[in-house]
C-alpha cells in the first residue's frame, strides 16, 4: 500500500523557498529590464514604457510577496490566528495580476493559522484551474473550530491541475515531490495538520475544493 511520502523540515523549508523565488523571477527581472531602459541614454523614447513596466512589476512582485507570507511564511500575525480580512487583503493584491476575478464570501472571522493557510493554499490551486479567467467564489461556513471551506472556479476553460490529487494526499503518483510540486503537497499538509479532509472534483465547467472537519473531529 502506499503511503504518505515524509519531507524533511529542510527538504520542505528549501522547496517552498524554490516556489516563492520561482513566482518573484519573472517582476523581479522585469524591474530591472526596466531599470536599465531609464539608466541608458540612448533609450529616452522608452521611457515611459520602462516606468509603467517599473511600477506594474512592483505591484505585482509585492502582491506575490504579501500572499506568500501569509500563505507559506510564519507572517507578522501576533497570537497563533489570523484574521480572515488580511487573508481577503493578500487575496485581492494577488488577483489584480490574475485572469480571474476573485469573489470572496467570508464573514470576518479568526482562523488558526493553519486553516488560514490552507485556505489560500486552496486558492492557489483553485485559480491554477482556470488559465483563461473566469470566477473564483470563497465561502466559508460553519461554526469556529469546525469550519467548512469551499471554492468553486468558474470559466472557459476550467481543467484539474496536472497530478495534484496524489500531491495533495501526500502521494504523488512520480512517487517524490519536488519545488515543481511542493505547493499542492503542502496544502496537503495543512490539510493533515488542521484534521480537515480535502477534496478537489471537476464537474462540466466547475471545478469544486472543499475542506471538511474530518469526523473524528466534530461532537
Amino acid at each position: 500500500m502506499t503511503s504518505i511520502i515524509e519531507l524533511s523540515a529542510p527538504d520542505l523549508a528549501a522547496m517552498l523557498c524554490s516556489r516563492v523565488c520561482h513566482d518573484l523571477i519573472n517582476p523581479v527581472g522585469a524591474i530591472g529590464n526596466g531599470l536599465e531602459v531609464l539608466s541608458d541614454p540612448t533609450q529616452v523614447d522608452m521611457q515611459a514604457f520602462a516606468k509603467e513596466l517599473i511600477e506594474n512589476s512592483s505591484r505585482q512582485a509585492r502582491a506575490k510577496l504579501e500572499f506568500a507570507r501569509l500563505a507559506f511564511g510564519a507572517s507578522s500575525t501576533a497570537g497563533s490566528d489570523i484574521d480572515t480580512r488580511e487573508a481577503e487583503r493578500v487575496a485581492s493584491l494577488l488577483f489584480a495580476g490574475e485572469k480571474a476575478d476573485l469573489e470572496w464570501k467570508v464573514t470576518p472571522m479568526l482562523l488558526p493559522k493553519n486553516k488560514a493557510k490552507l485556505l489560500l493554499n486552496m486558492l492557489l490551486i483553485s485559480v491554477a484551474g482556470v488559465p483563461r479567467g473566469g470566477t473564483v467564489t470563497v465561502e466559508v461556513e460553519g461554526d469556529a473550530g469546525r469550519e467548512n471551506f469551499t471554492i468553486t472556479s468558474t470559466g472557459p476553460k476550467v481543467l484539474m491541475p496536472n497530478a495534484v490529487q496524489g500531491l495533495l494526499a501526500g502521494m504523488p503518483e512520480e512517487g517524490s515531490v519536488d519545488a515543481r510540486g511542493i505547493q499542492p503537497f503542502y496544502t496537503g499538509i495543512l490539510a493533515r495538520e488542521s484534521h480537515m479532509g480535502i477534496n478537489l472534483t471537476l464537474d462540466g465547467d466547475f471545478l469544486r475544493f472543499t475542506a471538511d472537519p474530518l469526523p473524528h473531529d466534530i461532537d
